[in-house]
């Protein structure tokens, strides 16, 4: 019965001790910059040309039923997070309700999501500025601008130099702290909100209705296949409840910042869709990187074209900076329960897990180095399905176990919800190529491995029994 152990929750809010405990300095509005900065960025710079090839211009609608399966989950982290304001996220909402095995499961596939993605758009992010210097006559050489492979010139390429600098900066910055990292934030999320609209007002005048037809080429699969890709876009609303810990007032601002950013974000993107793919064929954006920068190159806005690379480069790098600080939260949570080790979340006099922070930032430079953007965002949408899956589950069981538990924020009919946020999150997973499914059961045997191995023995809840 050691598996299913459970942390009691009136236990659970006061955090930790003065070594492993962090600083309240986020509001409201910071947590809606902080999922928009995470969510706002490779879904439109990159993924639009993905998804479209799969789905044709009903893109847009492959990015809604995306944003419903994350609503849906959002709607269980807020009930969550407004009643156990702590770092952890889901990993530390399972723990509360299924028990250490499920905790574990959830964090791992965490882990996984948070990790790689902050690889993945370190990637996305390296596409976009190898654009913006050729447009000024600069370019690195070839064999460093991506992956080990070949490119699509023919050439061999070895290392993506750009994406492991912009990761290692990222890291650097983290560790000066959340208080620093926010107002940088901010100003990133401004900037590329302000790019993005004025991408959908200027591109509505260069659409073409024949380009919108047909309009579904690939029928209901097609959609749902994009959609499981698109996913991706969206699963940084999760790393919002990664800072309840840091929230001044969690039980008000964290719903808002869950649901509101989400909320503004599935607009955005499905605008976006529409603009593209009724300005470019949706089969010219196969192979491309910078779809966006495409899109306006083609219709002839010269001046938007480069406003869109420059926009890219900076919007994507509040995408990385919010997913490394989900990680390092993640894992700081994890690591003081003692299913990691706990040098993992010692804090230096700042109240900043520095360690933590430097080890999970190398290790993610170092894949964004040699593992290409594709492979990684199939992974990362994998992992994060089933996190999602666990959360629509949890929420319906604590129900029953404490029904008269203070709730700040309640999902509404979760015993309906739940089950359809499991069931879409299942129909996305399954879209999701037989490789994906074959690589995620390996990441979780190994997570078992070191479950079994150490973490049984070390957490805390087992030094206490």
């Amino acid at each position: 019965m050691s598996l299913l152990r459970r942390k009691r929750i009136e236990v659970m809010t006061d955090g930790g001790t003065q070594q492993s405990r962090l600083n309240k300095v986020l509001n409201s509005t910071d947590l809606v910059m902080l999922g928009l900065g995470a969510m706002v960025g490779t879904g439109i710079f990159v993924l639009t040309g993905i998804g479209a090839v799969s789905a044709g211009p009903a893109l847009s609608i492959s990015f809604l039923i995306a944003a419903l399966a994350c609503s849906l989950s959002a709607l269980c982290y807020s009930e969550f997070a407004s009643m156990i304001p702590v770092a952890g996220s889901g990993y530390i909402y399972s723990y509360a309700t299924l028990g250490e095995i499920f905790a574990w499961v959830v964090g791992w596939s965490l882990l996984a999501e948070y990790g790689l993605a902050t690889a993945a758009v370190s990637v996305g992010w390296s596409g976009y500025f190898q654009v913006l210097l050729s447009s000024v006559g600069m370019h690195l050489p070839i064999e460093l601008t991506a992956a080990p492979g070949v490119s699509s010139t023919g050439q061999e390429t070895w290392f993506n130099l750009p994406a492991f600098v912009i990761m290692m900066a990222v890291t650097l910055l983290l560790s000066l702290g959340i208080r620093e990292s926010k107002r940088i934030n901010n100003l990133l999320v401004f900037i590329k909100v302000l790019v993005v609209l004025i991408v959908v007002v200027v591109g509505m005048f260069y659409i073409k209705p024949s380009n919108l037809q047909p309009y579904a080429p690939f029928g209901v699969s097609g959609i749902f296949s994009a959609a499981a890709l698109v996913f991706f876009s969206f699963i940084g609303f999760d790393a919002v409840s990664s800072a309840a810990e840091e929230v001044k007032n969690p039980q008000r601002s964290l719903p808002i910042g869950l649901l509101g950013s989400l909320g503004i974000c599935a607009v955005l993107y499905a605008l976006v869709a529409l603009v593209s793919t009724g300005i470019v064929p949706f089969h010219e954006f196969a192979g491309v990187n910078d779809p966006i920068a495409l899109v306006f190159s083609r219709a002839g806005v010269a001046w938007l074209h480069y406003l869109v690379s420059v926009a890219a480069v900076l919007g994507m790098l509040a995408v990385i900076l919010v997913m490394a600080y989900g990680l390092t939260r993640l894992t700081f949570a994890i690591s003081r329960d003692g299913l990691l080790p706990q040098w993992l979340s010692r804090v230096n006099d700042r109240q900043i897990p520095v360690a933590s922070t430097w080890v999970l930032g190398t290790l993610s430079a170092c894949i964004a180095g040699v593992v290409p953007l594709g492979t990684l965002a199939e992974l990362i949408n994998m992992g994060t399905l089933m996190a999602f899956i666990l959360m629509s589950i949890a929420v319906p069981v604590l129900r029953i176990r404490r029904p008269g538990l203070k709730r700040a924020f309640k999902m509404p009919i979760p015993f309906v919800l739940g089950p359809v946020s499991v069931i879409i999150c299942l129909i996305l997973a399954f879209s999701l190529p037989h490789e994906t499914w074959v690589t995620f059961v390996v990441w979780q045997l190994i997570g078992l491995v070191v479950y079994f191995g150490y973490s049984r023995r070390h957490a805390i809840l087992a030094n206490l029994e």
